[in-house]
């Protein structure tokens, strides 16, 4: 199975308070996700940023974008299937 691929869809404006309209994250969160090695550690990161989506509201289109990215790569994670990181 491929690594898991970044959450980041390409998008990097970071205009609601710090975070990006595209993912979510914010510069802190880019660069922690970077430095995870990992993959049981990216994806409770995925989760997490999940989580933040959530109460943030208006991430929708971020989790079509980010399937579509994890097909190209042939990345499977749990927590797009509906089931929760290791």
């Amino acid at each position: 199975m491929a690594k898991t691929p970044s959450p980041c869809i390409d998008v990097c404006k970071f205009k609601r308070e710090g975070h990006c309209i595209g993912c979510s994250m914010t510069k802190p969160q880019k660069k922690m996700f970077k430095s995870l090695k990992k993959d049981d550690q990216r994806e409770a990161f995925i989760e997490m940023l999940m989580a933040q989506q959530e109460v943030m509201g208006r991430y929708r289109h971020w989790a079509v974008a980010y399937d579509k990215k994890c097909r190209k790569k042939n990345a499977k994670l749990r927590v797009l299937e509906g089931g929760r990181a290791a």
